[in-house]
């Protein structure tokens, strides 16, 4: 058994996990808890994190607003850049009832440049987006949110122009804390990679669906949270360079290879590669 100590509030708390070397999924081993990128380690900070309110990641204070952050905050577009604009978008939101003329407010509001860390962005895809946020906003008011589950108001957001699994499924987990459903960016991808819970080739452009449905099997056996897991894999693995990234990858391909596992003092021992 290993334990992991942690203070909350002036308290301090406690967290057992298996042994290392205990099987968690198929032949994928727990790691050790202060191994970076391991299952332990990940279930360590997603227990650290607490769990979330139920208005915990909610970055708009309506469903519109949340599609307005999400669209916006999409693939090819840092996460700064995205909020910037999003905020622009939404205090301008009131003047935008009207389906008529709002694809050329939505396109001039982001073709403006923002200031962004304190520098002039030009935000990317500023008429692509435009288009896809004035068509959405358009076809939003058709989804009862409070009629439906995790699952089916995602799939309801599917329909709208620019929202993919991703997208949709941020959308939700912002609204809900969702555990049902998982936003797997880049990020994400890389850190189940890494553990061996994804295929390294898995594509999350075909394969969303079954993808997710390791990543939630792999939260539920640790006894995570999916949102926290999902919110402190983005976090900590956006902090860290590529460089350490590339150093920790190769300290546990080494001892994955490695006939004698105390080869390399500090190593995570406790990843394996699922089938």
């Amino acid at each position: 058994m290993q334990r992991v100590v942690g203070e909350f509030g002036g308290h301090f708390d406690f967290l057992d996990l298996p042994d290392p070397e205990t099987l968690l999924i198929g032949d994928l081993r727990w790691g050790a808890f202060e191994h970076p990128l391991t299952p332990a380690f990940w279930a360590a900070q997603a227990w650290m994190t607490g769990k979330p309110s139920e208005d915990g990641f909610q970055l708009g204070r309506s469903l519109e607003e949340e599609v307005v952050y999400c669209i916006l905050g999409g693939y090819g577009i840092p996460a700064e850049v995205g909020l910037a604009a999003a905020e622009r978008v939404c205090g301008a939101l009131p003047d935008l009832s009207d389906d008529v003329g709002r694809h050329a407010r939505l396109q001039e509001l982001l073709m403006h440049p923002l200031q962004v860390g304190g520098r002039s962005v030009k935000y990317r895809f500023a008429a692509q987006r435009a288009e896809y946020l004035a068509r959405a906003l358009a076809m939003l008011p058709s989804i009862e949110e409070a009629a439906i589950s995790d699952v089916a108001m995602r799939n309801a957001l599917l329909g709208l122009p620019g929202v993919g699994p991703k997208t949709a499924s941020w959308i939700v987990r912002n609204r809900r804390a969702s555990n049902e459903v998982a936003i797997l960016d880049v990020h994400i991808i890389r850190a189940c990679r890494i553990m061996g819970i994804f295929p390294h080739a898995a594509d999350p452009v075909r394969l969303y669906f079954e993808l997710e449905r390791r990543f939630l099997e792999f939260c539920r056996a640790t006894g995570s949270a999916a949102s926290s897991m999902d919110a402190v894999m983005w976090s900590t693995m956006r902090a860290l360079s590529q460089k350490f990234m590339q150093q920790l990858v190769d300290g546990v391909t080494q001892v994955r290879n490695s006939s004698d596992r105390n080869d390399l003092e500090g190593a995570n021992v406790g990843v394996r590669r699922l089938a």
